[in-house]
């Protein structure tokens, strides 16, 4: 961990010169990122700045948020909108990918800014960081006028960087349509900015006959700090159910044992394990990418030893906004036999 100075303890650092400053990078090393920093928005909070060990090259937390060259190399395949946001956005800030559900682009303002987040030619300081007034009122007619939507997905940037007021709004709003059942938030915020979750914020998120989700994303058990915890309890405890949401990272989280033990500690801390992501083809992200295979044999060894609470579903987006495919390991042998995660043979006793 950093012991970075009681000025960076209290401030999101959102330059490479404040991450100089701060100890977490070197100024030789960081000659170069300016490019980075040009294309990409940076932002760490303190929360994740004091996790770091910018000595270990290895360090799970710094891979994640520390801007580094790499990401200037581009990758056959990659594209500034990997799952197809804008061919699927039928008013500005909804997108329209799935008959029963939509996303709601809040805000492009996240409080960190993850190096292989695969909306990141979109977010940060550059452009619009709020949902203006009527383009939300667009979405609000769109999704009342179509009664076959049963959720909503409300994501961004990160939505609960909103006030608990604008949240509140935003809630009742949605909840003042009948046909509208379950709100679902995604964040990282009970993470890497815990100060945010307070009783005024899950208060706001709660309505009345509506189920109202926290979808959190997280990507290591180290993460999960005191801070996290307490975080993580409010909101379970003021009635908010969280389900997980994890990216396969080259480096950060793609052995077994790694990921193991996030899945443990989210189900320790009642947080059911949801999706975990093969990486999208975002532009300079490819030295975060596994390939499928590898993330189905990590799989294939967490059926083995992990309880059925603590199991993700390890999905693809396909790249366009085709489809959220599952692609999960094959038991299923071509003679019909089953194959155990030990290795072990069964036959299917209907084929003889």
């Amino acid at each position: 961990m950093t012991d970075i100075s009681a000025h960076t303890r209290t401030r999101t650092l959102k330059s490479v010169d404040d991450l100089i400053a701060a100890g977490l990078l070197s100024a030789v090393p960081a000659a170069g990122l300016d490019a980075v920093a040009d294309r990409y928005a940076i932002a760490v909070t303190p929360a994740m700045a004091v996790l770091i060990d910018p000595t270990d090259t290895s360090d799970p937390i710094a891979r994640q948020f520390l801007p580094t060259v790499a990401e200037l190399a581009a990758t056959p395949g990659e594209t500034s909108d990997p799952i197809g946001d804008a061919k699927h956005e039928k008013v500005p800030g909804l997108v329209h990918r799935y008959p029963d559900r939509v996303l709601l682009k809040l805000t492009h303002a996240c409080p960190v800014y993850c190096r292989f987040c695969f909306r990141r030619e979109m977010v940060g300081p550059g452009g619009a960081q709020m949902l203006d007034t009527p383009s939300l009122a667009a979405a609000l007619a769109y999704i009342a006028a179509d009664p076959a939507i049963f959720e909503v997905i409300l994501t961004g940037g990160d939505p609960l960087m909103l006030a608990p007021r604008r949240i509140a709004e935003i809630s009742q709003a949605l909840a003042a349509i009948p046909h509208v059942q379950v709100l679902r938030w995604h964040s990282r915020v009970p993470v890497v900015a815990p100060e945010r979750i307070t009783p005024a914020l899950v208060d706001a998120l709660r309505v009345e006959g509506k189920a109202v989700f926290v979808g959190l994303h997280t990507n290591h058990a180290r993460e999960l700090t005191p801070a996290a915890r307490v975080a993580i309890a409010r909101l379970i405890d003021g009635g908010i159910p969280l389900l997980s949401q994890t990216v396969l990272l080259a480096g950060v989280n793609d052995t077994a044992e790694v990921m193991a033990e996030l899945m443990r500690t989210l189900v320790s801390l009642r947080i059911k394990p949801y999706y975990l992501h093969h990486m999208d083809q975002a532009p300079g992200t490819g030295h975060f990418r596994t390939t499928i295979a590898a993330g189905q044999e990590l799989m294939r060894v967490l059926r083995g030893t992990l309880s059925g609470l603590a199991q993700p579903v390890y999905v693809l987006d396909i790249a366009g906004g085709v489809a959220k495919v599952p692609i999960l390991p094959n038991y299923l042998e071509p003679d019909g036999q089953v194959r155990a995660p030990d290795g072990t043979l069964y036959p299917d006793p209907e084929r003889g």
